[in-house]
């Protein structure tokens, strides 16, 4: 196996890669590049009858991006599974900050306190999942797609200044929250 294969690539390898499969794309197939639309795609497959929205061609449409889901969640197995993950280098003050919030199984990719069946089986997980679920696919639907998509060049290509707007408006939000998290460390309730 080659080695760059076993190793995380660095970001100013990925980052261009991602931007890039965006316009080619859309250059080479007039194709909205997403992962959210699936679930549209899924469902007309399924149940091809239930409801006008779910009633149209999804193997046209949506059949390469139904591939494209496939072989996401295809690569992410091979790379997990098969590259191996190991562990991730923390540093002693990470270490540290986890342990404060009550993390202490560190081993591999996420702490099992924080990720865990049994994490999710309390109230708080319960509420959290329901409410965080209901408000990405509000979002979603709201937006015509996966946010993170629709702020990447095909966006903005497309719908242009609404999507720009709304882009600089959730970030300039989402800044104070950012900054406050990382100069308050303690437990919030």
């Amino acid at each position: 196996m080659p080695e760059f294969l076993t190793r995380p690539w660095p970001w100013y390898i990925g980052g261009p890669m991602i931007g890039l499969m965006v316009p080619a794309l859309l250059l080479l197939g007039n194709k909205s590049f997403g992962v959210s639309s699936n679930l549209r795609h899924l469902c007309a497959a399924c149940f091809p009858n239930k409801g006008a929205f779910f009633q149209y061609d999804w193997k046209e449409k949506g059949g390469w991006n139904l591939a494209l889901l496939t072989g996401t969640l295809l690569g992410g197995f091979i790379g997990g599974r098969l590259l191996g993950a190991g562990s991730v280098a923390l540093s002693a003050q990470t270490r540290t900050a986890l342990t404060t919030l009550g993390l202490h199984d560190l081993s591999g990719l996420v702490p099992r306190e924080a990720l865990s069946w049994a994490a999710l089986a309390t109230l708080r997980g319960i509420v959290m999942v329901v409410v965080g679920g209901f408000l990405v696919g509000f979002g979603t639907a709201y937006a015509g797609g996966c946010t993170s998509a629709r702020g990447l060049p095909e966006g903005v290509a497309r719908r242009g200044d609404r999507i720009l707007r709304g882009r600089v408006s959730r970030d300039v939000r989402r800044a104070p929250a950012a900054l406050l998290s990382h100069s308050d460390r303690r437990r919030l309730p």
